[in-house]
């Protein structure tokens, strides 16, 4: 078993591993714990194949489909954990819906303080947006104030799919489910590294799309496969270490949503802004926020310490304090 340093009974009188007489996790706990996760992962990203088309990922019909398809894996998804609970025999003192996540305590903060961390480290991309945006202030408000407006972004597949039914399921499947079976093995410092790669590798399947309908020489699609595991892995490692110290699902969703909606900053079109030093003084500025905020926003003290995932853990984790 891998433990952070620093044993404390503090954390470690949250454990609960034991029945009655004393339970001692069976050796093969880590190789469970990924093993799970890695069958939950392939469910996941299967689902999206069970239907045979030739259509392409984005045409209404096949994304109406995959919606059916993972909201049923991520449906089922609680059922890895439970199975895994009752097979490694780890008897958690939060009940299976608080492990993943899903509880009212802290509920408030969690739903705005992420979210705003995350704003603060695309405050460059959003001054950029904001000063290429032909609208003022005042008709950005009344837009998102239009009922309209929201039926036309409920209309539209490719919105549902990236700004709710992908969050949603994606973080329930890969954060919420796989986090509490791989943090007793590892401890919540290597967890936070490890669940990504998970995410990342279950992004490789556009590289099959890409392929099949040609979009792309092979060297460029797999330059591009290969970008976008690195930029997704280090998201989930930030989606996983919100989820770890908050307790909370709806953070990372909301974050998951919010970086679906900014997508990847646009750094060369900031380089060749008319006001290129504003936007990239901006730029900077918001990932130096970031990185000042990240630990004192998501104090676990603000969500209800410990966390439900943080009782867990084998040992005493500065992640969980």
């Amino acid at each position: 078993m891998i433990e952070d340093d620093h044993l404390t009974p503090s954390l470690m009188s949250n454990q609960r591993y034991s029945d009655d007489d004393g339970f001692v996790p069976p050796e093969g706990l880590c190789w469970v714990s990924v093993l799970s996760c890695l069958l939950l992962a392939c469910s996941y990203v299967g689902s999206l194949y069970v239907w045979r088309s030739e259509l392409p990922r984005d045409h209404p019909a096949v994304i109406k489909r995959r919606f059916t398809s993972v909201l049923i894996v991520s449906t089922l998804s609680p059922v890895f954990v439970w199975a895994w609970k009752e097979f490694t025999g780890i008897r958690p003192e939060p009940s299976l819906l608080e492990l993943m996540g899903i509880r009212l305590q802290g509920l408030l903060p969690a739903i705005i303080l992420p979210l705003l961390l995350t704003m603060v480290l695309f405050l460059g991309p959003l001054i950029q947006l904001a000063m290429d945006c032909p609208w003022g202030f005042i008709d950005g408000i009344r837009v998102v104030v239009d009922p309209r407006f929201w039926a036309l972004c409920l209309s539209d597949m490719r919105w549902l799919r990236n700004q709710v039914v992908a969050p949603l399921t994606e973080e329930l499947v890969f954060r919420a489910c796989m986090l509490p079976m791989l943090v007793p093995c590892a401890g919540p410092s290597t967890a936070i590294l490890t669940c990504p790669l998970f995410f990342g590798v279950a992004h490789f399947h556009h590289v099959i799309e890409l392929l099949r309908f040609r979009q792309g020489t092979v060297s460029v699609i797999f330059l591009s496969a290969v970008f976008q595991f690195s930029y997704t892995a280090v998201f989930g490692a930030y989606c996983a270490l919100i989820f770890i110290r908050t307790g909370h699902l709806v953070g990372p969703v909301l974050c998951h949503s919010f970086c679906n909606y900014m997508g990847f900053p646009a750094v060369s079109a900031a380089l060749d802004h008319p006001h290129r030093l504003t936007v990239l003084s901006f730029y900077l500025l918001g990932v130096l926020l970031f990185l000042l905020l990240l630990f004192p926003i998501t104090d676990p003290l603000y969500y209800g310490w410990p966390t439900p995932a943080c009782t867990l853990a084998p040992a005493l984790s500065s992640v969980c304090s």
